[in-house]
Order: C-alpha cells, then structure tokens, then sequence
C-alpha cells in the first residue's frame, strides 16, 4: 500500500462510474483492535460484494481523506483513509490505518466480486 495521493485516486474512482461494481467497506475498532479498552464501546460495519452503481466519486480531504460515492438514490461514504493500493484486475483499494498501523476503515472497488 502507499500513501493516498489524490491524483491518482481520483482517476481511479472514475474508472468505476456508471458501471455496476462490486463493494467492500468496512469499518472497525474490534475484531482487528485487540487494543481497545474493555470500557469502550466497540463498533464495526461490513458488506463485501454489495452490487452498486455511482454517478459521481469523489476523494476530498488533506489526510485522512474522504471518499463519496454519490449513487442515483444515495451515497456510500469512507472517512479516516489513508493508505491506497491499485490491485490486480483493475481493483482500487483504500484502507485508513491508525499511527501504529492498525486498519480502522477499507473501502474496495472492483468489477468482479471479491473472494469470500
């Protein structure tokens, strides 16, 4: 993975306009964070393979950055991204990592589903 530069983040969410892709998102502070405090709330939400189609995708922020996916009745939407991959197979990764290196947030795009 390397550090989110928004100009070629932002390229790649275009790829995926207009086009039924495949959605993985994913946010966390329990499975993957063995180091909360035992008195704090844990919280997580997960789809994998979430058939979607957006008509605008957009990357803000300075870093952590942001990720909109505005579709025609909604939006899905990632904050706290900072690292980004460009996978085989024309697949776009995003994950925020904490400073010690810890996933806290994926959002994943790809034209064919993912592996379960």
């Amino acid at each position: 993975m390397h550090p989110i530069d928004r100009s070629i983040v932002q390229p790649a969410l275009d790829r995926f306009l207009n086009r039924e892709v495949y959605l993985h998102l994913e946010t966390t502070n329990g499975a993957y964070a063995a180091h909360r405090q035992e008195s704090k709330m844990t919280v997580g939400a997960y789809i994998r393979n979430g058939r979607i189609s957006f008509i605008r995708g957009t990357i803000t922020g300075e870093g952590p950055y942001r990720v909109g996916l505005k579709m025609q009745d909604g939006w899905v939407y990632a904050e706290g991204l900072t690292d980004f991959d460009l996978g085989q197979e024309g697949k776009l990764l995003l994950a925020g990592h904490d400073e010690e290196g810890r996933l806290a947030v994926a959002l994943e795009l790809s034209m064919e589903p993912f592996e379960l």
